[in-house]
């Protein structure tokens, strides 16, 4: 979709992305490239139980293999204590991440790292892991969050003591966390209601499936100074978390990002480097150390698995008048899932004016939880949203319409507290409703080749499904959902430095996930007047550009865009200087207009960026543009999603015809961006909604861990993803920019769920909807 650039030279245009020749042509380098003389391969020895205590390690044998160097165990890291350290994207308590780096005493979870081994090869460093002897005394588990809940539950950690709305109850469990949002008397707003509609929703475990495994390359050098190469959402979060787990000063650690292949939250904890810095210490040479893809399901956060319970009420006219959520998400191996920004989107899309959501952060033996493209909103959208479709059911009300009415706007309070600002909730559904998806048939069914047809309806609830001589055909159905996710500010730095032949050389500190190299160089571009591609964007390393928070929270193109934007307002302060010291006048009188300077008192002295730029070496050298920034996240985004199916009544197999994602995204900076990130997110949603999820078996093991078993959607899985580009200004930054990246993996699930009840007169509760939930549900309806 064409967004408009009124008023603009480069925002809203759709140049080439400035990385792009490198990554096509394959010298784009990323953290498995790196090589240097005297590399040793790092292999880390894993948990083969879920649950036990570690009683011995014996690496003797290990270590009198020719060509092993060191091994290393949790005595090689600092014990940091029972501290919190925020990362950007969820805070860690430090004593929790050095057991998931290398485990102390217990393990938790089967894939938990126990011990690390050096060597000339990876193939002799993994058969020095079986060398390691380990004894452990296994212990009963629980990977089930309503199971973790109970009392008399196994448990994790014997000095876990639950906190409830943020005081120690003094009882030990496994419920890390309660927390609570309340607005207005939901008991009085139920009481209004003329429809009530309480339900329990289930999501099972799903992982972020970035193609590259995690990795880490260390060299400790002799002047004790450590160089980290890894693939990380975040080089100045890689730092912090390195120094507090090996004990040694910030100042002595760089890192180093490489290019990335993907993270979506899954890539901002540290899991290697550590490992890799302490196997370096011991030899005194580089340490490589990549996962397998069964490391990276086993050993790596996925996003929680949840309980949802929730109550919506509404009035005869439509009004939503009272809500009411439990969630209960699972944090895996130790504390800290997404549970707080799922309690505070489950209602976020709407109105409501009476509201009551208690939450419950629950350890089970699974790999710690990390976040997951809007960390926590998918799982409990799915919930709401679910419940919101069915309310329009029996209030014979169309679901945009309810979203229009009710939908959240300029002023409405969230349970939580913030009030929002210019928003584009309601634009979404408006716009939804007008296109041409949404006002089409679903169409005649292409697989059903009839003739003499004796047409019978297939059930309650079912669209386009019937009975042609017994043969049950493909039914068809549409579903809509909304979704919800913050606009993180957090800090962010960038410096620019003007050539002499008109271009400017941009670092930023922002990991470039998505094309945020492309989209904060044009931010730059259009704050001095020029062109995109004569600003040459690099990511920095810690050692060269200010601290900036990580690539997360649909913060980048948000906060670290606003740094280049200020770093361009310095350079344009500067070079109104030396237009005005070559004219004999003071500042005042220079204009800077599109890319030019104009003398005030005299029109015909003007210059261009460029030709400036010749004059600066004569003019008092270089001018370099600095700005580190911590802006307020305003806003948020908001999206209305519709989806067709076709569900196959015999085998319970769904398939998506036609998928149209609407977006609020403020202002589309660079328009192929924001729709490729609204359509990969669509894509994720959808394979979170119909195919993805960790199976364990009863001995606590994941059954599934490879891509082979783990069902990700392919391109020949699904239809081209529609985007419609609603810009509704964020009225906190300079261009209008509202982060994109995450709103659109929130509200696939539930739209699907709605159009697969559309289609068969049965409604799912349960992630994934796999063939075999589906099959199970018409059933049970039988």
């Amino acid at each position: 979709m064409t967004t408009s650039t009124t008023g603009y030279k480069v925002i809203g245009t759709r140049p080439l992305r400035h990385d792009g020749v490198d990554k096509v042509t394959g010298r784009a380098l990323y953290g498995a490239d790196v090589q240097m003389a005297g590399l040793l391969h790092g292999r880390i020895l894993r948990s083969p139980i879920p649950h036990g205590l570690l009683r011995s390690l014996d690496a003797s044998k290990a270590l009198e293999l020719p060509g092993v160097e060191a091994v290393v165990t949790c005595a090689d890291l600092t014990d940091p204590g029972d501290r919190i350290a925020e990362l950007g994207e969820g805070a860690v308590n430090l004593k929790h991440l050095s057991s998931n780096c290398l485990a102390r005493g217990k393990v938790h979870y089967k894939g938990q790292a126990v011990a690390a081994v050096a060597a000339v090869s990876a193939h002799l460093a993994e058969e020095a892991l079986k060398l390691i002897a380990v004894e452990y005394e296994g212990l009963p588990h629980v990977t089930d969050v309503r199971a973790a809940m109970q009392d008399g539950a196994p448990l994790l950690h014997d000095d876990l003591v639950t906190e409830s709305l943020g005081k120690p109850t003094g009882k030990r469990s496994n419920i890390a966390k309660h927390i609570q949002f309340k607005k207005g008397d939901v008991a009085q707003g139920f009481q209004q209601a003329a429809v009530v509609i309480e339900r329990e929703f289930h999501t099972a475990t799903v992982h972020q499936g970035y193609i590259e495994p995690h990795n880490a390359t260390a060299l400790w050098n002799a002047d004790g100074t450590v160089t980290i190469w890894c693939s990380t959402q975040g080089a100045f979060t890689v730092r912090a978390q390195v120094a507090e787990l090996l004990g040694i000063p910030l100042s002595r650690i760089k890192v180093v990002p490489m290019e990335i292949g993907g993270g979506f939250g899954g890539k901002i904890r540290v899991y290697l480097e550590p490992v890799a810095a302490a196997l370096s210490k011991k030899t005194g040479k580089p340490v490589k150390i990549t996962m397998n893809r069964a490391d990276v399901f086993e050993a790596t956060g996925p996003t929680p698995g949840s309980y949802i319970k929730v109550k919506m009420g509404a009035d005869k006219d439509g009004k939503l008048v009272a809500a009411r959520a439990t969630l209960a998400y699972e944090a895996g191996a130790f504390p800290g899932s997404p549970l707080g920004p799922g309690a505070m989107c489950i209602f976020a899309c709407y109105d409501i004016p009476n509201v009551h959501i208690d939450g419950y952060d629950v350890v089970v033996n699974k790999p710690a939880t990390s976040a997951y493209r809007a960390p926590g909103a998918t799982n409990a959208a799915f919930a709401s949203e679910t419940v919101v479709d069915e309310l329009c059911e029996h209030l014979k009300i169309d679901p945009l319409d309810f979203r229009i009415q009710n939908g959240a706007r300029e002023g409405t309070r969230r349970a939580d507290g913030p009030v929002f600002p210019r928003i584009g909730m309601v634009e979404t559904a408006q716009t939804a409703k007008q296109h041409a998806h949404y006002t089409a048939p679903l169409g005649p069914n292409p697989k059903a080749q009839i003739s003499n047809p004796k047409f019978e309806k297939a059930g309650d609830g079912a669209n386009l499904g019937f009975e042609i001589s017994g043969l049950r055909v493909p039914r068809r159905g549409r579903g809509v959902a909304s979704g919800f996710w913050f606009n993180c500010g957090l800090k962010s730095s960038a410096s620019a430095s003007v050539n002499a032949d008109g271009t400017v050389s941009l670092v930023e500190g922002s990991t470039d996930i998505g094309g945020s190299r492309t989209s904060i160089a044009m931010q730059l571009a259009e704050s001095l007047g020029i062109r995109a591609d004569d600003v040459r964007p690099a990511v920095g390393d810690t050692d060269t550009v200010g601290y900036t928070d990580v690539t997360g929270g649909s913060r980048v193109t948000f906060a670290t865009g606003w740094a280049a934007y200020e770093a361009g307002q310095d350079i344009k302060r500067q070079m109104i200087a030396r237009a005005a010291l070559l004219w004999g006048v003071q500042p005042e009188a220079v204009a800077y207009e599109d890319g030019t300077l104009r003398c005030l008192s005299d029109d015909k002295k003007r210059l261009t960026f460029k030709e400036l730029s010749e004059k600066l070496h004569a003019t008092g050298g270089t001018i370099v543009g600095r700005a580190s920034v911590d802006p307020p996240g305003v806003g948020g985004g908001f999206a209305t999603h519709v989806v067709d199916v076709e569900v196959d009544p015999e085998t319970g197999k769904v398939t998506v015809l036609r998928y149209t994602a609407v977006q609020d995204v403020g202002k589309a900076i660079h328009p192929s961006y924001v729709e490729g990130q609204m359509q990969g997110g669509v894509v994720q949603g959808i394979g979170w909604a119909l195919n993805e999820e960790y199976i364990y078996n009863e001995q606590g093991v994941m059954t599934n861990a490879s891509f082979l078993d783990y069902r990700m959607p392919t391109a020949l899985d699904l239809p081209m993803i529609d985007t419609v580009l609603v810009e509704v200004a964020n009225p906190g930054h300079p261009y209008g920019v509202r982060g994109v990246g995450e709103v659109p993996i929130v509200p696939p699930p539930a739209a699907l769920a709605n159009a697969i009840y559309q289609a068969l007169g049965v409604r799912m509760d349960e992630l994934p909807m796999s063939p075999g939930r589906v099959m199970a549900k018409l059933l049970a309806k039988q």
